[in-house]
């Protein structure tokens, strides 16, 4: 049958930038070994499945799929797919439209708004469906560097150091002293695998942090690469943003109140991204995060599948 499908750039307002996202609308119907092969065939960072929710209030469920596996949450699929669904649905082509919905994602229901206006990309963000957790484990700082082919001098800086996190998918955070070490690292699958850290049954994903950025908004400048997911480097990661809030509020020492945060990353792939977090802060604990981004259609089609 054909399902329809669109690609969107997702963490930007710019085609060919940021991060792509295959969202295939007709979902239903599929076993999880056809799903993983269109990922696999589509070759993206992450291929999104819709299908009718199990909550009829919810706008959809969704499958979320890298080249490698499939998994219970995403931030960019998130993202991407509430502006997909919202241009989709809406009354009138490139009419203004304001709207929140859920979409239940393996890891649980998530509120999502979404703001369209005519001639811009459109924007959505949403709550973290969990709060970042850290797991504490002994980590062999000499194996991380050489797995980044870095010294193991530049590993951390001001209180930041390497750690563990997640918000739905396990991270190992990697502060590295600067923007120069964070671009000029090479990362070797093989000796990740030697280095990293087994959590949830799976091989955790690198995600490599410094502070401030090319762009002028960002207060951090990241890269993710992921092994276990097939992803040789991708370029905006929305889950390991939401673990990254963890790690802010842990060794920043946030403060009660509001925290907007700039996140860039890409930059080192040619697609740059930009993701907005929000961290709110109560009693010294994180009482609510968010993340949102802006994405642009840049192709539609149908798969004979």
């Amino acid at each position: 049958m054909a399902r329809r499908y669109q690609i969107y750039d997702v963490f930007t307002d710019r085609k060919l930038s940021g991060n792509p996202l295959a969202v295939i609308f007709d979902g239903e119907g599929l076993d999880p070994a056809a799903m993983q092969a269109i990922a696999r065939e589509m070759n993206l960072s992450e291929t999104v499945f819709v299908q009718t929710a199990e909550n009829p209030a919810h706008a959809a469920k969704l499958r979320i799929f890298t080249p490698g596996r499939e998994l219970p949450f995403a931030g960019h699929p998130t993202v991407g797919t509430a502006v997909a669904l919202a241009q989709r649905d809406q009354a009138g082509e490139g009419e203004d439209l304001d709207l929140v919905c859920v979409i239940e994602e393996e890891v649980g229901p998530i509120r999502c708004a979404v703001r369209l206006r005519k001639g811009e990309a459109g924007f959505a963000e949403f709550d973290l469906p969990r709060r970042p957790v850290r797991t504490d484990l002994q980590l062999d700082k000499q194996r991380i560097a050489n797995a980044l082919s870095v010294k193991i001098t530049e590993i951390g800086f001001e209180n930041h150091v390497a750690s563990l996190w997640s918000a739905g998918v396990p991270f190992l955070m990697i502060p590295l002293r600067n923007l120069a070490a964070v671009e000029g690292l090479q990362f070797d699958a093989g000796l990740w695998e030697q280095a990293a850290p087994f959590t949830e049954g799976r091989l955790a994903s690198a995600y490599v942090y410094t502070r401030g950025g090319v762009h002028h908004q960002a207060k951090f400048h990241a890269r993710m690469f992921s092994p276990d997911m097939g992803i040789a480097e991708d370029p905006a990661t929305g889950a390991a943003v939401a673990a990254l809030s963890g790690a802010i509020h842990h060794f920043d020492a946030l403060p009660d109140g509001h925290h907007p945060v700039v996140v860039e990353q890409g930059v080192e792939m040619g697609r740059p991204s930009l993701i907005h977090l929000h961290i709110d802060v109560r009693d010294d604990s994180i009482s609510r995060a968010r993340i949102g981004g802006q994405a642009v259609r840049i192709a539609q089609g149908e798969l004979d599948i």
